[in-house]
């Protein structure tokens, strides 16, 4: 019994540290997002170059990803994580120090590439402690991500408004952030491959599985991705809304997403990965034609709302799916990740040249469309709903509050 309770309680710590792995790396997006204009400035790069230079993180992760699961079995969930992560938050210093387009270019892909990886292996170590749980937890963690996005973008803003120099600025927060992830590591699980166990190709495709899995996250990830960059457009431009107004309903669509995720496990738990996004598709495809039939802002603003609300828990179940979608759980999140960077590359640019070309109306509509795919081919993540056995099931009768 005594090991019993011991094993309990190293899943919950292990549970508690991968949850602040992913605020950490949240963290590092919302601290570099804040000071992209001084960053363009520092370059002296147009917006059009600044453009293509944002597509290089995209790119660095998609070719990266791939290796994440190579990198684990060689050297151990938890070093690779430990590793990958110090490369993420240190990568953080090298924008800013880019004093020209084809340096800004080579760091925002090195920056890409170690956050994909790292993206890569923590999704993989929440699915094993969601396993070990019995109960979901993958929401939750991408909750914890949004949460330590919003707390990097605070301190960004505050930094920006204060004038300081974003040299300055991410050092210190590459620094705190990486003592923070070193330490957290330090409380993952360490998962070592068997020792007959073959180790993953240095670069393949993603299984068949995790391509079935990855459109449903590329829906997911178009819906959010548009509604980001241009919800504030579509009330400022379509409706004519004060700017004021037009930010607050960006900033209210990203806390819509953050409080879902949080509280999303408890959804999930009661009635499934198939149930909730099916239902969550029914909600994002509400709010999407709200959205395109809006003829007064606080109906497109509920629209939006509604919209995050039935995306939010999409990608973590998503990347839940894939980890027990077969035998190699790295590949198949590594796959299913991949699909998503895309999504999220794609999504912006594909909206403003269809609204070029037609209007945002037609844009969101193209989204709404997209979303009915999230209510049609929800099937596809049943893998989220498998008995997920414990480490040991005579745990349940060992009594303490339940994590």
């Amino acid at each position: 019994m005594t090991a019993v309770v011991y094993e309990q309680r190293e899943v919950r710590r292990a549970r508690y540290a991968v949850a602040a792995v992913f605020a950490v790396h949240g963290a590092v997006t919302g601290s570099f997002a804040t000071r992209v204009p001084w960053i363009q400035d520092h370059a002296s790069v147009s917006a059009g170059q600044l453009g293509l230079a944002l597509a290089f993180p995209a790119l660095g992760a998609s070719l990266a990803m791939p290796l994440a699961g190579r990198v684990s079995h060689r050297f151990g969930a938890r070093a690779a994580l430990r590793g990958l992560l110090a490369l993420w938050t240190l990568s953080l210093v090298l924008p800013a120090l880019s004093p020209n387009l084809p340096i800004l270019c080579l760091a925002l892909f090195v920056y890409g590439a170690s956050a994909g990886m790292s993206d890569v292996a923590m999704n993989a170590l929440g699915v094993e402690v969601e396993n070990r749980l019995g109960r979901s937890i993958m929401s939750g963690l991408h909750g914890m991500w949004s949460a330590g996005a919003l707390i990097g973008s605070a301190a960004g803003t505050l930094a920006a408004h204060l004038g300081a120099d974003a040299r300055l600025h991410h050092v210190l927060a590459a620094g705190v952030l990486t003592l923070l992830g070193q330490v957290a590591c330090s409380w993952v699980l360490d998962l070592q491959p068997a020792e007959d166990e073959e180790p993953p190709p240095r670069f393949a495709l993603p299984p068949k599985s995790a391509l079935l899995i990855g459109a449903i996250g590329f829906c997911a990830v178009f819906a959010e991705g548009a509604s980001l960059d241009w919800s504030a457009v579509y009330l400022r431009h379509q409706l004519d809304t004060s700017a004021g107004l037009a930010a607050a309903c960006t900033t209210g669509f990203t806390l819509t997403m953050a409080v879902a995720r949080i509280a999303g496990d408890r959804v999930v738990d009661r009635f499934g990965s198939v149930r909730t996004v099916r239902s969550g598709g029914v909600l994002a495809v509400l709010g999407g034609l709200l959205v395109v039939l809006a003829g007064h802002p606080a109906v497109a603003m509920t629209g939006f709302a509604l919209m995050g609300l039935g995306i939010a828990v999409v990608v973590p179940l998503c990347f839940a799916a894939a980890g027990r979608s077969g035998p190699n759980p790295s590949q198949a999140i590594a796959g299913v990740a991949t699909i998503t960077y895309t999504s999220g590359l794609v999504a912006p640019s594909a909206i403003g040249g269809l609204a070029e070309a037609t209007s945002l109306v037609v844009s969101f509509g193209l989204v709404t469309v997209l979303a009915c795919g999230l209510a049609a081919f929800a099937g596809v993540l049943r893998a989220g709903d498998r008995d997920r056995p414990k480490v040991t099931p005579p745990a349940a009768a060992v009594p303490g509050p339940r994590s």
